[in-house]
């Protein structure tokens, strides 16, 4: 009996309450950092246009009250427990639809820069946010609904038509093709985790992959005038952006000139040449090459670390969730941030066509900084229901 008894307070385990701090420290850094670059890029088309009282800070006076709340909101929402999502998360999945429908069937649909894809209902948003973190709600939800059928053919042809409607909603009511490619690569990652098998996916990645390069080398065989969809020109620009600088291929060199004049450590902060009129609206999707203009390789690898550990934290949170609702759901958050860095890293340097997608934290725009902050409330909601159990210290251990 004694030594049961001795077994039992040996093994003995604390419980301790669990806040990833270091997840929250780094999202405080990242907005920071961006406010900063965000400024820097910014300033002077600010200050030379009229439409913005040039003011240099015109950009970051309506970005830091945003990018501040939504830190706050972040905090406080992740004192609330998660699983409280699955009551909401069939609403959120099919009002995210709906509101990307009344963007191109509604008048409350409001164009900006030649593209339809905000609702303007009191305040000005785009929906098609809220449709990634719809399926990053609802497909976790209905792999648990499911059980053991997500195995199954059946099963997994479900899912995926699943997050292909809010994905082709995307892309047709709002006009936003790569958001729309990002809400789909989103449910293909969550199904793949949650999936034993790995083989279907790979097939279905070799067909995609030769299905692009079928498009690629069509595309390559038009001339300008011949591309009738704007999306084959931006395939021509980006094999020859020299030949196509009248279709965007400007832009294209001029980033990659302000990437390579920035050096080792660059030209100093608010000192980019590019940002003056030769790289348009440097604040938006152009901007991760101020970075590398003004702060050089340095900036640019330190950009990277921040996001590197970012997601570190996010796979941290994911593989020690408490369940597997929560595993499923950072691990959508964690691909949602990886692919809009990744993506946008890769049309800065010429990798991929233009796209259109922003750098989290960096990029000037509202809408995407407040559902990125709620995406990552999640991912601190989760991580506060984390329990680790420890061995209770030696000379704590009741001696009998």
């Amino acid at each position: 009996m004694f030594r049961e008894i001795r077994k039992a307070v040996r093994d003995a385990r604390i419980r301790r309450d669990y806040y990833d701090y270091n997840l929250l420290a780094v999202i405080i850094l990242l907005v920071a950092f961006g406010l900063i670059i965000l400024y820097s890029a910014s300033s002077y088309d600010a200050a030379t246009n009229s439409k913005m009282a040039n003011d240099s800070m015109w950009y970051l006076r309506h970005q830091a009250p945003i990018s501040v709340g939504a830190v706050l909101i972040c905090v406080w929402l992740s004192r609330y427990d998660y699983h409280y999502l699955k009551n909401w998360a069939v609403l959120l999945y099919v009002a995210s639809i709906i509101l990307m429908a009344m963007v191109r069937f509604t008048p409350l649909g409001a164009s900006a820069n030649g593209s339809r894809r905000w609702l303007k209902i009191g305040v000005q948003f785009q929906p098609s946010e809220i449709a990634k973190i719809a399926v990053i709600v609802f497909i976790p939800y209905l792999i648990i609904l499911m059980g053991r059928k997500v195995n199954t053919l059946k099963g997994t042809i479900t899912l995926i038509f699943v997050g292909a409607l809010p994905a082709v909603a995307a892309w047709q009511f709002t006009d936003n093709l790569s958001t729309g490619l990002i809400i789909g690569m989103i449910t293909m990652i969550i199904i793949f985790v949650s999936h034993p098998k790995t083989a279907p996916f790979m097939g279905l990645l070799l067909v995609i992959a030769v299905v692009a390069f079928g498009v690629v080398y069509y595309a390559s065989t038009l001339d300008s005038s011949a591309a009738g969809s704007f999306r084959l020109r931006r395939i021509q620009v980006w094999l020859h952006p020299e030949e196509y600088s009248d279709y965007g291929g400007y832009q294209v060199i001029q980033g990659l000139y302000a990437i390579g004049s920035g050096g080792l450590f660059g030209k100093g902060l608010g000192n980019s040449a590019q940002k003056l009129s030769s790289i348009p609206e440097a604040q938006n999707d152009m901007i991760f090459t101020i970075i590398c203009e003004e702060l050089g390789i340095f900036g640019m690898l330190l950009v990277l670390f921040l996001f590197g550990y970012l997601l570190y934290r996010l796979f941290f949170i994911a593989q020690n969730a408490p369940d597997l609702y929560g595993s499923l759901m950072v691990t959508g958050i964690m691909a949602h941030i990886a692919l809009q860095v990744i993506l946008n890293i890769a049309v800065v340097i010429n990798l991929i066509p233009t796209t259109g997608i922003t750098l989290p934290f960096f990029s000037y725009g509202g809408t995407s900084s407040l559902f990125q902050m709620a995406e990552l409330a999640i991912a601190l909601s989760v991580s506060r229901r984390i329990e680790f159990k420890e061995k209770a210290p030696a000379e704590k251990r009741i001696r009998i």
